[in-house]
């Protein structure tokens, strides 16, 4: 830890207040955090330098995997109603053309120019590319997002604390306590929190940062400079609602982007990659507009309402680490990571960070899990900070470049850019033998398919039915429940009375002892249903068996208690079984182990004798929990 003033890294002083984590930044990955720990239960301060909330401008994408953890967390349904939504994407170009013409003792050379015009339209998400539930890209204004998350937090009784400005952070001799001093603004002074963890969601120039060793952005600023401009516009172009991607070879790169409340954002190249870097006194609002407005000639370009205005030069930078070695301090979003905003990554990946690192600390915090778990962190974040970095280099090229590259690089990229494609490699929470029939990899999310939950007769979305409580997910794929009973009751045993067990009643006890963060919208999902049997595991299975073929009585006391999450695989065309692990014979049964951020854990297929093993498969799994 970076020492502070005169005390060589150690608090000397009392404190203001306690808590278990401080949250520094009040963007979409601070309050996705805080939202997170205020709903497992877990004491946090979220700690922000800024008045009040973002009211317009910044972020304005959310990818299809950011939609389904919003859907996940029962939050989607204000954006889906009152964002835009992006299906295509569109291809204009204006090219200037030099002719040679050969005369019988000469030759001339003559250049003639083509207007805008369209080259091309592609679906931006393509199914047999992405597979996503949702695809398409909601637009909205980063402040939309950020309500969503703060009604939440404070629907359970959490509030940004505002005007507070973080300032140092020390360690409290003989403690792995933290001592996180900020300024209040409001008040003009200086107040301190003694906390367990600090969390630094503080931007690109993130002041927790300083505080992890060893832990410096790496990388190139470029000369690439962009103005983005957010307003109602009155044009004549006629693709003004899809997302356009403009060539100009005498005004350089545009995109639009739709927007809510009929306003369109536009990206417009100031100057390129390898260009001069213009001068940011020059780069104002009206400088940007006339741009725009020479890149789209001949169409009419004016705006009725101007919103906000930006301008940013393009880095790709990734701190060399994301913790410090105690695993008390960490960073999440633009401190660990800067990029450009062409693909609309930032703020996703930031949130995804933050969505990562919350049900770990719930874990450890709560003693059921090793601290060893918080490494992970690091390893897989980092990993897909250097990913999206790899890709943003290449797509910021391919943009200078024109449709060609442009189309190239997206086909290559769709995967990753729409979130589905953010993979994880093997470590202590994804591992173990693939199954090569089976799309799903350990390292990899779920795959979205429809089932019809036993109960009830509902047709669902498996990967959105069973709320997120920071809890694993286990499924048990059963082709047929009738042949496979005794396999069901053995692992069922093996389960009760093995370490999951131990696991399921320690994590009993400590959301017994230290509750779940309400509010009065839980009443409506009811999570406990999820939580019967652990409060650490829920259990499901999917069948292909007709609901009149068997009865909740007959299967083991595990899966009884599991009713909410018991599932008739007849509602997917192709079948959440041969999604998931493949296709299975009668005697055969998947196993598939999802972690709480609806990564794969472990997937394997037993034979109906081996239900002791495949017990002792998901005790070795869970062996990183106490």
């Amino acid at each position: 830890m970076a020492p502070s003033a005169n005390n060589e890294g150690y608090s000397v002083g009392g404190h203001d207040a306690t808590t278990t984590v401080v949250v520094v930044g009040a963007g979409p990955s601070g309050l996705m955090l805080a939202c997170n720990l205020a709903r497992y239960g877990i004491d946090v301060v979220i700690l922000d330098d800024r008045p009040d909330k973002t009211s317009t401008g910044k972020a304005d994408g959310m990818q299809p995997k950011t939609i389904e953890t919003f859907k996940q967390m029962r939050l989607a349904e204000p954006l889906l109603k009152n964002a835009a939504r992006v299906h295509d994407i569109s291809f204009w170009v204006s090219s200037s053309i030099t002719s040679t013409i050969v005369y019988s003792n000469s030759v001339q050379q003559s250049t003639s120019d083509k207007e805008l015009h369209r080259t091309g339209r592609q679906t931006h998400y393509p199914d047999h590319l992405v597979g996503a539930s949702d695809p398409y890209i909601l637009l909205a204004h980063q402040g939309m997002v950020e309500e969503v998350l703060i009604d939440d937090m404070e629907s359970r009784g959490l509030f940004v604390t505002r005007n507070s400005r973080f300032t140092t952070c020390s360690r409290v001799p003989g403690t792995m306590q933290l001592d996180v001093s900020y300024e209040d603004v409001s008040a003009n002074t200086i107040k301190t929190i003694r906390a367990d963890y600090l969390v630094g969601c503080d931007g690109a120039r993130s002041k927790v940062r300083d505080f992890i060793p060893d832990a410096e952005l790496e990388g190139e600023i470029t000369n690439a400079s962009w103005g983005v401009l957010d307003g109602v516009i009155d044009t004549d172009f006629p693709d003004l609602w899809s997302k356009v991607a403009v060539r100009s070879h005498t005004a350089g790169s545009i995109l639009w982007i739709p927007r809510e409340r009929n306003m369109t954002r536009l990206y417009v190249e100031l100057s390129a990659t390898d260009g001069e870097r213009v001068d940011r006194a020059k780069a104002t609002p009206e400088y940007v507009i006339n741009k725009a407005r020479e890149a789209m000639h001949p169409f009419r370009l004016e705006w009725k309402t101007r919103e906000w205005f930006g301008n940013y030069v393009v880095g790709q930078r990734v701190a060399k680490h994301f913790m410090d070695s105690d695993a008390r301090i960490f960073i999440a979003g633009d401190a660990g990571h800067c990029h450009s905003a062409l693909a609309a990554q930032g703020a996703n990946t930031s949130m995804h960070d933050s969505f990562n690192l919350a049900w770990k600390l719930n874990l450890v915090i709560r003693g059921l899990s090793k601290p060893s778990l918080l490494s992970t962190y690091e390893e897989e974040r980092r990993k897909i900070a250097n990913d999206l970095i790899n890709f943003d280099v290449g797509h910021c090229k391919a943009f200078s470049k024109g449709e060609a590259a442009l189309a190239k690089n997206f086909n290559e990229n769709i995967r990753f850019i729409s979130g589905v494609g953010a993979e994880y490699q093997g470590g202590i929470l994804s591992h173990g033998k693939n199954i090569t029939s089976a799309k799903l990899q350990a390292g990899k999310l779920q795959i979205p398919a429809k089932v019809t939950r036993y109960i009830d007769a509902n047709p669902v979305d498996i990967q959105l039915d069973i709320p997120l409580l920071s809890q694993f997910r286990i499924y048990l794929f059963v082709p047929d429940v009738s042949s496979s009973l005794e396999f069901l009751h053995v692992l069922g045993n093996v389960l009760l009375n093995s370490s999951l067990g131990s696991i399921s009643e320690k994590a009993n006890q400590s959301y017994g002892e230290r509750t779940r963060g309400y509010a009065p919208s839980d009443e409506f999902v009811q999570p406990q249903r999820y939580t019967a049997v652990s409060a650490a595991f829920t259990y499901s299975m999917v069948t292909q068996s007709a609901k009149s073929e068997f009865e909740i009585a007959d299967l083991p006391q595990i899966l009884q208690d599991s009713r909410w999450s018991l599932y008739l695989d007849n509602a997917d065309p192709i079948g959440c079984t041969k999604k998931w692990v493949g296709d299975l014979s009668r005697q055969t049964v998947g196993v598939t182990i999802v972690r709480p951020d609806g990564y794969i854990g472990g997937i394997e297929t037993w034979n109906l004798d081996a239900g002791v093993e495949a017990g002792k498969w998901l005790e070795e799994y869970f062996t990183f929990m106490s």
